[in-house]
């Protein structure tokens, strides 16, 4: 006789279910003098869904949140997949024309602005939209709207774990950006990853300095929520308000790009903290001397790669108990590499043009390719750029690495930055990182620049620390000292960088600003 067996689809929105079911009165949400418990966290939640459910919507419609890391946007990543609609965040350091093409594209229905943010939606037509005055009281057009919704939880409309849970737009430097679509099932693994590899649980005080907008926050709205944690809310990330946080809440994680962790190193409330915090790192490779920074402080680093399309990180540099007892050099060098996959996540390949995987001999470069839970299923309302990107079954990631002889994998560039000189590959991101290592450089980028003998020499485009100095020929000599001569900057240049919304360095205006008026790039 045979039995049926039952099982739930996977979503992270049970996770909020069981936290506010087991721990009512833990502190959820602290934002300023605001406090949550996740009693009320699961109420607030339940009103907005209430809301969103009678509001005419069918399921699978996209409701877009146009907020910064305050608590709406928290609440949004539980109430609209529970109401069986698909989240959209957008990115509030976005122009109006951005803005407006992702609401148009995604074809949301509704748009929830903070009232800083309200602008920027100027040119969007036949959308009903809710401000968010982010006072949490009566006469904010938000907490107005919550309170005519139900505290009750609906029943769970949710029928297959692959349906889509929100869509995330890329930052669209190459074109136009590019809906990625996650599932709820993939943002159930991700999420348990996030937690299982960066050690957080029922004590951790979460810190938001990454944005929400950006790959759901690297699914830790979810995470966090996960294993009853505290989400502590940041509306502005700003280097002192973080050291500040971090003694007066007692923070124990945070996730952030190297641009930011620079800042936080670098400020003038940096000090030596009495007990240990853990900041997960991706966005960009980070220097062996930003990681030396962060672990003198007591800031445990922890190396996480991935992209939009894999729900962000889905590798980790997990640290071996044994380099502990290597040089702060070395170690920090071992702990830059992008590791391998997560818990929750299959294991990544560095493979040639035809899929072959290549070397592990730590120099032998391919492309990192990646599949399985943790890759998203493809981009929303464009399939052909989601075949040429999931061609084959692998998520095809662009970045050019090598494969250690430990299993880890290292980026060596993106395969638009690697420079050719004279036939010889030079990666941006080893003269980056020993430009970094420079006593008087906050922070660096490379990128190539014409050169009538070699096709292509590196230059460097250098942002010094406050109060620092250091000359052109000061730094090229540094660099020659440390990596191959061919391999050091031909040029310096001094001032800030260009970045993207999400922190990023926009290599290609600087490129582009060195290639005016050449016929084409040589490489």
């Amino acid at each position: 006789m045979s039995e049926k067996v039952y099982r739930s689809e996977l979503t992270p929105v049970s996770f909020l279910r069981r936290s506010a079911y087991m721990f009512p009165d833990k502190t959820a949400v602290v934002y300023g003098d605001r406090r949550y418990t996740y009693r009320e966290l699961e109420e607030r939640v339940n009103r907005l869904s209430s809301r969103l459910r009678d509001a005419g919507l069918q399921k699978g419609d996209r409701v877009a949140f146009l907020c910064f890391n305050t608590p709406p946007m928290l609440e949004a990543h539980f109430a609209v997949p529970a109401a069986g609609l698909v989240l959209v965040a957008i990115n509030t350091r976005l122009g109006k024309d951005e803005v407006t093409y992702v609401v148009e594209h995604s074809g949301a229905k509704m748009v929830f602005v903070d009232a800083e943010l309200e602008k920027l939606l100027a040119d969007v037509e036949g959308v009903e939209t809710v401000r968010v005055d982010d006072t949490g009281e009566a006469g904010d057009p938000y907490e107005d709207y919550l309170s005519d919704g139900s505290t009750e939880a609906a029943p769970d409309v949710l029928e297959d774990e692959e349906e889509t849970i929100s869509i995330n737009y890329t930052s669209g430097t190459t074109g136009r950006p590019k809906g990625v679509m996650y599932t709820h099932r993939g943002a159930y693994l991700c999420a348990l990853g996030n937690a299982i590899e960066i050690g957080m649980g029922y004590e951790t005080k979460y810190l938001w300095t990454l944005p929400m907008f950006h790959c759901n926050g690297w699914t830790y709205p979810w995470a966090v929520t996960a294993v009853a944690a505290t989400h502590v809310c940041l509306r502005k990330v700003e280097p002192p308000r973080i050291w500040d946080l971090f003694e007066s809440e007692g923070i124990t994680h945070y996730c952030a790009a190297p641009t930011v962790q620079i800042g936080i190193v670098n400020d003038d409330a940096a000090h030596e903290l009495d007990r240990s915090v853990t900041a997960a790192i991706a966005g960009a490779p980070p220097s062996p001397t930003l990681l030396g920074g962060l672990l003198e402080l007591n800031i445990n680093p922890m190396h996480i790669y991935g992209l939009t399309e894999t729900y962000g990180p889905m590798t980790t540099s997990g640290v071996h108990p044994e380099w502990e007892d290597l040089d702060m050099e070395e170690r920090a060098r071992l702990m830059a590499r992008q590791g391998q996959g997560y818990t929750t996540a299959d294991l990544v390949r560095v493979v040639d043009e035809n899929m072959n995987d290549v070397e592990r001999d730590g120099e032998t470069m391919g492309e990192i390719v990646m599949h399985g839970n943790m890759v998203a299923k493809g981009y929303f309302d464009n399939e052909e750029a989601t075949e040429e990107a999931f061609e084959g079954g692998w998520y095809h990631s662009g970045d050019v690495a090598v494969w250690h002889p430990d299993g880890y994998v290292e980026i060596r560039d993106r395969n638009k930055d690697i420079i050719v000189s004279g036939g010889e590959n030079i990666s941006t991101i080893e003269v980056e990182q020993v430009v970094s290592r420079h006593p008087a450089v906050m922070e660096a980028a490379v990128v190539a620049i014409p050169d009538e003998k070699w096709g292509e020499r590196p230059k460097a485009f250098v942002v010094l620390k406050n109060g620092a100095e250091a000359t052109e020929q000061e730094i090229i000599d540094f660099c020659k000292e440390h990596i191959a001569r061919f391999k050091a900057p031909a040029a310096i240049e001094f001032g800030e960088l260009p970045k993207t919304s999400t922190g990023k360095v926009q290599k290609f205006v600087l490129r582009d600003k060195e290639w005016t008026g050449q016929e084409k790039r040589v490489n």
